[in-house]
Parts: C-alpha cells; structure tokens; sequence
C-alpha cells in the first residue's frame, strides 16, 4: 500500500518564529500560521473562516525564519503532517498534529522594509516616464550615486582585490 504525507499552505504568521536548540544544538523553530478561507454561501451571504497550523522548523532553517519573518507577514509551506503526544502537567494524554517544515519561501515584503524596491516605507516612489518605466535620474537614485550605469552598480570591483592588480 503506498502512502503520502504532503501538506502544502500559505498564510500569515500568528506570531513571531520562536527559536530554540536541542541539548544536541540543533535549533528547532515554532510557529503559527493563519490560513483564511472565503467563499459565498447557497444563501448569497460571504462566509469566512480561519485555520490555524502549528510548524515546526529544523536547523539551518529553523534559524533563517527566526532571522527574517515576523508576525503577520505571509509565508508559503511546503511539508508534511507530524503527530505529537505527551503528558500533560494534570496528567491527562494530549496530542496535536503540527507541520513539519520541508521548505518554505518568503511572500511579500522583507521584514521592515518596502517590498522590492530597497527603499524604506516613508520614501516616494522613483519618477517613471509614461510607458511606466523608471527615468535615468530615478534608476541612479535607487542605485545611490550619480553617474553610475547599470551592471557597474551591482559589483563592488575593490571588495576582494586589495591591490590595484587583477588577478587572472
């Protein structure tokens, strides 16, 4: 008989990645995602209602999400349905299913800042021309400099040279 155990989710994080190691410092990181789920009922009337998923991420993962998500913002799952069980402090059994994260991606914007665009929330927008492109001016604004072109801006030629040789 085969089987399968694939869970695959986006959502919004119900709060902030709690990160923690193992005695063996393995880190292992919790959190919860909200899925919303909308649709019109047979009555006409919108419906809405909320899951919430616990997760858990292992080792060099578990660590990027503590780094770089926050509460509220979304994030894409892919993983698999892991069944849990231990004693409670009153004694009594208790269990839950959580998702054991497999890989995941980051959705909207990066934590405290503006989405793809490297500038921050409060700056405006760079000057487009009407076909929606931006300007020269504005290009070498959001490059920070003046007179720099294009591919120019993207490398930094004296990060790994320390004398004025090239090194072929």
């Amino acid at each position: 008989m085969a089987n399968y155990n694939r869970v695959t989710l986006i959502g919004n994080l119900t709060r902030d990645p709690q990160l923690r190691y193992t005695p063996s410092q393995q880190a292992v990181c919790d959190f919860g995602l909200a899925i919303n789920r909308k649709w019109k009922g047979a009555d006409g009337q919108m419906h809405e209602e909320v899951c919430f998923v616990d997760c858990t991420a292992w080792g060099r993962q578990a660590e990027t999400l503590q780094k770089y998500v926050t509460k509220g913002q979304p994030l894409f799952v892919d993983g698999r349905l892991t069944f849990r069980q231990w004693d409670g402090p009153d004694g009594k059994k208790r269990s839950k299913l959580e998702v054991t994260v497999e890989r995941f991606q980051f959705l909207g914007s990066p934590k405290g800042g503006a989405a793809r665009t490297g500038r921050s929330p409060a700056e405006p927008a760079a000057a487009a021309d009407r076909s929606g492109k931006p300007t020269d001016a504005a290009r070498q604004e959001a490059a920070g400099g003046e007179n720099q072109t294009g591919a120019a801006t993207d490398y930094d030629f004296n990060q790994d040279v320390e004398d004025d040789t090239i090194p072929f």
